[in-house]
């Protein structure tokens, strides 16, 4: 008996869709090209679409100094220049060669002591999210929970593992206990289990929503009554008016591996994040408990095998610079954030006026900083509206309906202001809120 299997390629040996895996047809890993696709055709509109900092403060001039700055500290400890050269040119420790001084920002900034043989560092912050995840999901039955709506690198990086996501209802306020609780007995009555939460309890990517204390202290006890791990992703944290401690600060029995990025606070072209994990893992044959770090470096030596030395130099330079840190370094930038968010806020306040007929009662949330706002509207805010939005009125944003995995979100649109001027803010919510007026007539 012959059995036949579907062909793979057809007589041009084009690739048939179904020989691919099932992730790379999901619509989210379409969302980016679609947004930057919407950036390019309309090149003249205001975007309040891309989650970039701010390049007005970018100098090209600095970055060798940075990395001189890197050669003479190691010069300092003594490295002769052979040794420096090394760790410049050659592929340097799959775990990274900056830990130490990765571990010394984190103390700096966060008052948060970590041993630096608990530190990955990373191609990125997604990078480090695809580490984390590889090493703790070992099947199908467990399950990833996401504060919903969610940050798509996340989402998109587990469909492509194949593991499952479930989200936990938002709040205002973020990821409810309550919520949270009922939602792991569900998962376990499927016969599952919730492994995870990731969460950004900071400035938040979409939402913009930050944790109160309280919030992190309950976020916390939950995961312990759970025996879940929680992912702490915080990329914008120092971007905030208001300055909270980080969840692994609270952290008491290593419930939280932190994930980081140099992205935002320093300069995205570098490429660089890190992971804390200093999470015990068993050790075989009756050897010692080991570092979760030193698992996710294992994954690491087969993925992008280690962080590109000048990059990690470049980050290095500029940290040392800084006393070893970057809150203070970011001052200008977390002014100027704070400055177009309420730039974008109070043009929309006076353009759409709360409680006003022709507001159609569009609400918008009041980040304490970051680079995100949410936006509600009486229409879809779908791929067509963006379109007519940024072809006829000269403005981008992006339909929140692509952070949600439910049908959700389908009235909510992110604004991020952080890329553009002031000006260019205000210009910018002027145009929306004419498009959303417009809009919003049509739908009545």
């Amino acid at each position: 008996m012959t059995t036949t299997t579907p062909a793979r390629t057809d007589r041009d040996g084009v690739l048939a869709r179904t020989a691919l895996h099932p992730s790379l047809s999901a619509p989210l890993l379409d969302t980016m090209n679609f947004l930057n696709e919407v950036t390019l055709r309309y090149p003249q509109a205001i975007s309040f679409a891309p989650g970039r900092p701010y390049e007005g403060d970018f100098d090209v001039a600095r970055v060798p100094g940075y990395i001189e700055t890197y050669l003479d500290h190691l010069r300092g400890r003594g490295h002769s220049e052979e040794r420096v050269r090394t760790a410049l040119y050659q592929y340097g420790e799959t775990a990274g060669q900056i830990r130490d001084i990765v571990a010394r920002m984190l103390e700096v900034d966060e008052d948060l002591t970590v041993d630096p043989a608990s530190v990955v560092v990373t191609v990125g912050c997604q990078e480090a999210v695809l580490l984390t995840l590889r090493a703790l999901f070992t099947g199908p039955e467990d399950v990833l929970l996401v504060d919903s709506p969610a940050y798509v690198g996340i989402t998109g990086a587990a469909g492509l593992l194949d593991i499952p996501v479930v989200p936990v209802p938002g709040t205002p306020d973020g990821p409810s206990p309550e919520g949270l609780e009922r939602t792991v007995r569900e998962i376990e009555a499927s016969g599952r289990r919730a492994r995870c939460l990731y969460v950004v309890p900071d400035c938040s990517n979409p939402t913009g929503v930050s944790l109160r204390r309280e919030a992190r202290t309950a976020l916390l006890d939950a995961a312990a009554r759970l025996d879940l791990l929680l992912l702490e992703d915080n990329p914008y944290g120092v971007f905030s008016r208001v300055r909270r401690p980080t969840l692994k600060s609270l952290d008491t029995e290593r419930r939280v591996v932190y994930l980081g990025s140099f992205a935002k606070t320093a300069f995205p072209g570098a490429r660089v994040g890190f992971v804390v994990a200093d999470q015990l893992v068993a050790g075989a044959d009756g050897r010692p408990p080991g570092l979760l770090a030193h698992e996710l470096a294992k994954v690491k030596s087969m993925v992008t095998v280690n962080t590109p030395t000048l990059s990690q130099a470049a980050v290095a330079g500029l940290l040392l610079q800084n006393g070893g840190g970057l809150r203070a370094a970011n001052e200008a930038s977390a002014r100027h954030y704070q400055s177009t968010m309420r730039c974008l806020r109070d043009t929309l306040a006076a353009e759409l006026p709360p409680g006003a007929p022709e507001s159609g009662g569009v609400r918008w949330n009041d980040p304490d900083g970051g680079f995100f706002l949410t936006l509600d509207v009486p229409f879809e805010a779908d791929e067509a509206a963006l379109d007519v939005s940024a072809e006829k009125y000269g403005v981008i944003w992006t339909p929140m309906r692509h952070f949600h995995l439910d049908d959700a979100g389908d009235r909510q649109i992110r604004l991020s202001c952080s890329y553009l001027t002031t000006d260019r803010a205000a210009e910018g919510a002027t145009r929306l809120a004419r498009f959303v007026k417009d809009r919003a007539a049509s739908n009545g």
